[in-house]
């Protein structure tokens, strides 16, 4: 009976609307990231930039660290159209498209300052849809529907890698790249389109009357709740627990590149894997997170992440072998997909729905800044250094013990795994397998 009860509970909440908009949702979100993280790199390995240049435009990903900063004007300021989220919404989906399209006037080799300037206008209004988005889900869905919602999202997110990855580079073997980056604005007009008719939440709190309330109010009550010390418990427990992850997947194509892998094959053999292991992770996370809670479910999901990482030290000792790579991608879709489903909703669990864009931008940019650190690192510690490196790089090197000459591909992943170890451990503070908060709650004591 009470396996029953639980398939019906379970079919309840998939069988609903807001799975549906949670799927749009992730999609739009995830295809300006993935533009930004994995195909401007594989533009500029083909156009010949070097990979330390590659890995330095991982700071125009800033805006995503810093977006917690203007998230109270989204809580505070309501458009005159749409509604309080959908507005925004929209707003930010037509700036993406035009900077996209932007980017078919200039070449990495010519007019890299432009582009540059660009991607970080790709990189701002993207920052925007997302904390649109996050506030957008947590007012839209109930508690109990929280993991679930988010595994859509989550999942719905990496499946856009198809749009610039799997399209755009099958695309780019065939036709010029600025003929590429207008289809993809493309898409992104499509999602503007598409948040004109998906519902507007309900609103069942008080909107905030002032920027001031609206920013130190958020501050205030995320710090007050159980006190400052749980509160940056928390905090560091979101930077750690996806490093190792960001670290193994910062230079992913040109990785793949590298093992003489061809645009094409990248376009389909890896990312296929992708497609696959995505709606698996989605379906298998989905359903585990029901019956484990969020709790258990950043243990178990984390194991699941960590252990993927070392597929990518297999694939470079195995070197160009397409079926390695489709079971290290497939596995690694897998690994991270869950751990960011159940991080996902844990950040939603804690955040209060009054300040729901600012407190979800503060806490989505900790899980955030990993990325940009270990995509602006990634090139150094895979090739090492030179002359030309800043001082505080080089020492930053020995005081880490890291091999100046760099870890070489093979190498690097494994010091990817030893760097997702420490979030890993925060969990028996954060999230006790028992469910007993009393740990976490003793340290503001």
């Amino acid at each position: 009976m009470n396996i029953k009860q639980n398939l019906i509970n379970i079919w309840t909440h998939l069988a609903n609307k807001r799975m549906l908009v949670c799927v749009f949702t992730g999609m739009a979100s995830g295809m300006p990231l993935y533009v930004l993280f994995q195909y401007m790199p594989a533009w500029f390995r083909d156009e010949g930039i070097d990979l330390k240049t590659i890995g330095l435009m991982a700071f125009i990903q800033l805006p995503y660290v810093w977006k917690f900063v203007w998230a109270p004007a989204m809580d505070r300021f309501v458009l005159p159209f749409l509604g309080r989220r959908k507005g925004w919404l929209f707003v930010t989906q037509l700036a993406v498209a035009v900077m996209l399209a932007g980017l078919s006037f200039f070449t990495p080799n010519t007019g890299l300052t432009a582009i540059v300037v660009l991607c970080v206008g790709i990189a701002f209004f993207s920052a925007s849809q997302d904390i649109v988005i996050d506030a957008y889900r947590r007012e839209l869905l109930p508690d109990e529907e929280l993991g679930l919602g988010s595994s859509f999202h989550v999942n719905a997110y990496r499946l856009s890698v198809l749009i610039p990855v799997t399209l755009g580079l099958t695309l780019a073997d065939h036709f010029a790249w600025g003929l590429v980056h207008w289809v993809l604005a493309g898409f992104m007009v499509l999602a503007a389109l598409v948040t004109i008719i998906i519902p507007e939440p309900e609103q069942t709190f008080a909107t905030p009357v002032s920027i001031r309330e609206a920013t130190v109010g958020a501050f205030q009550e995320f710090f007050r709740r159980s006190g400052w010390k749980p509160a940056l418990v928390i905090l560091a427990f979101l930077f750690f627990y996806k490093l190792g992850d960001n670290f193994a997947v910062a230079l992913s194509t040109p990785f793949y590149l590298d093992l003489g892998f061809t645009k094409t094959e990248i376009g389909t053999v890896a990312k296929f894997a992708g497609l696959w292991a995505s709606i698996a992770g989605s379906i298998v996370g989905g359903f585990l997170m029901i019956p484990l809670g969020i709790y258990r479910s950043l243990w178990v999901f984390g194991v699941v992440q960590i252990v993927s990482i070392l597929g990518f030290a297999w694939l470079a000792r195995a070197g160009n072998d397409t079926t390695v790579l489709f079971w290290v991608i497939s596995f690694e879709y897998i690994g991270v997909g869950l751990g960011t489903v159940a991080l996902m909703a844990f950040m939603a669990k804690i955040s209060n729905r009054q300040f729901t864009a600012t407190q979800f931008a503060l806490l989505s940019t900790l899980a955030t800044l990993p990325r940009v650190l270990a995509s602006a690192s990634s090139g150094y510690l895979v090739e090492g250094l030179n002359e030309e490196t800043a001082p505080w790089i080089e020492t930053a090197f020995r005081w880490f013990h890291i091999p100046m000459e760099g870890f070489g591909w093979e190498n690097y992943f494994y010091f990817s795994f030893f760097a997702a170890i420490p979030g890993m451990v925060m969990l028996f503070w954060v999230a006790p397998w028992n469910g007993d908060t009393s740990v976490l709650d003793k340290l503001g004591k």
